[in-house]
């Protein structure tokens, strides 16, 4: 059965593979950047291109020297008007526009871009925004975080390079996936433009900073397969075996999208060992997401706090930080208000009931968190909540000096959790939740049951 399972996998990689580009050459060296220690000694960053290529049909953007509306013999679906960019190429020419470039069409999109106008709110609805943008919600709201950063007139880059690297990135999400899809990747990065506006760190940051923080957030999670780790390992699925069972999907994430950004060109104009130290980074930030690694950045995080002795003026205190703002905007969900809350929770479980319906179907082991049958959405809820949100979330309203923007999280968190003690089967309720079957095994052994149920 589990040979049936791996040719499943392969067919697909090989399905995938015929349209593979970029395939990257062996490279010097890089420099290992601190922030993540499996970094150090690599020599290049092979990159992976997997997945869908979007084509992107130029000829609707007519004639780009020409005022006036894109001309087409079709509706235009993609909602970025380009025409904004091509009229005189202002940002091209490196001329800092007199007001906030307009990224969405005038004629339709009013209600997008008025939510976007408040992307910087805690309450964002992501779900409401993608419905708004046809399902673009992340093309669409990095251009805009891109343009209202200044990243675009910053780093001379080019909007439809930019454009075409964002579509690459949102297509590579499987949408069939419940949880891992562009809607998750846009609502991560919404919120890490939210943590990266904290005043604690906001002051230190600079435009590679955010470049970075935003690319990682957009990014960490591209080209998900909808299952876990140890079921890719037990598949003896290529990838599990590519990166020696270790961060496999991370590494997967991260190579994705060093070969998506070599592929589209974005970063070709600047300088080679800027543009290295950029995937370096990346790799370090994505890797960081890891939830197998959750107590090593936790006791790191901890330590700082209790010596004071965080420096954000120093380049690797302040990638540090942006690896604990990536952490938690990956697993916020908990913090946001109870409806979106709920929805990423039933979304997240119904992903996990997949794998473990596949693994049946194989008569493989189910893997924790993934049996219908046994696991509520309420008992998983409580015990990611628990061990994995809680902890981090505290340390990082201490790293804020308890900002209203973390006391408003942690107000959330508590509301939610018990919003789903609510909801537990009375079974559960009388021993004070937690994840299910495991509450006579201790705290400890939970707390591993549940990290290795949500591990990415």
């Amino acid at each position: 059965m589990i040979r049936m399972v791996k040719l499943v996998w392969k067919s697909k990689s090989e399905l995938q593979a015929t349209r593979q580009r970029g395939i990257l050459e062996n490279e010097d060296a890089l420099h290992s950047f601190p922030g993540d220690v499996r970094l150090r000694g690599q020599t290049g960053v092979p990159a992976e291109r997997r997945g869908s290529y979007p084509f992107i049909d130029f000829r609707l953007l007519n004639n780009t020297t020409h005022s006036g509306e894109i001309g087409t013999k079709k509706k235009v679906k993609r909602l970025l008007s380009f025409q904004r960019y091509f009229h005189a190429s202002r940002l091209l020419r490196g001329i800092i526009p007199q007001a906030p470039l307009h990224l969405l069409d005038e004629d339709y999109l009013g209600q997008a871009r008025h939510m976007l106008s408040k992307v910087g709110m805690w309450d964002f609805d992501i779900f409401l925004f993608d419905r708004l943008t046809n399902g673009n919600s992340l093309v669409t709201l990095l251009c805009h975080l891109f343009n209202t950063h200044g990243l675009i007139h910053h780093f001379k880059l080019d909007m439809v390079t930019l454009h075409r690297f964002l579509v690459m990135v949102q297509e590579d999400y499987h949408s069939q996936n419940p949880y891992h899809n562009a809607v998750h990747a846009a609502d991560v990065t919404q919120a890490m433009h939210c943590y990266l506006k904290e005043p604690k760190l906001a002051s230190f940051l600079t435009p590679l900073d955010i470049m970075l923080g935003l690319l990682a957030a957009a990014a960490h999670d591209v080209d998900h397969p909808g299952v876990n780790q140890p079921f890719l390992i037990k598949t003896n699925h290529h990838l599990a075996n590519l990166y020696q069972n270790m961060s496999v999907l991370e590494n997967h994430h991260w190579r994705s999208t060093i070969g998506m950004l070599r592929e589209s060109r974005l970063l070709a104009h600047l300088p080679k060992e800027m543009t290295q130290d950029i995937e370096q980074q990346l790799g370090s930030l994505i890797l960081a997401t890891d939830i197998n690694r959750q107590n090593e950045f936790l006791t790191r995080l901890k330590a700082h706090l209790q010596n004071k002795d965080l420096r954000l003026e120093d380049v690797h205190d302040r990638h540090f930080l942006l690896q604990i703002a990536l952490k938690c905007a990956d697993i916020c969900n908990p913090c946001r208000i109870w409806e979106m809350s709920k929805q990423w929770s039933e979304r997240v479980c119904e992903e996990f009931y997949r794998q473990g319906d596949l693994e049946q179907k194989f008569e493989l082991e189910i893997s924790p968190l993934c049996n219908q049958q046994k696991d509520s959405i309420p008992s998983i809820q409580i015990g990611f909540m628990t061990y994995i949100v809680e902890p981090l979330f505290q340390e990082w309203a201490r790293f804020t000096g308890n900002s209203a923007l973390s006391e408003n999280m942690l107000s959330h968190l508590a509301h939610n959790k018990a919003q789903w003690k609510s909801l537990l089967p009375k079974q559960h309720r009388s021993s004070g939740g937690g994840s299910p079957d495991h509450t006579d095994h201790g705290t400890e052994n939970e707390e591993q049951t549940v990290t290795e149920g949500i591990a990415p």
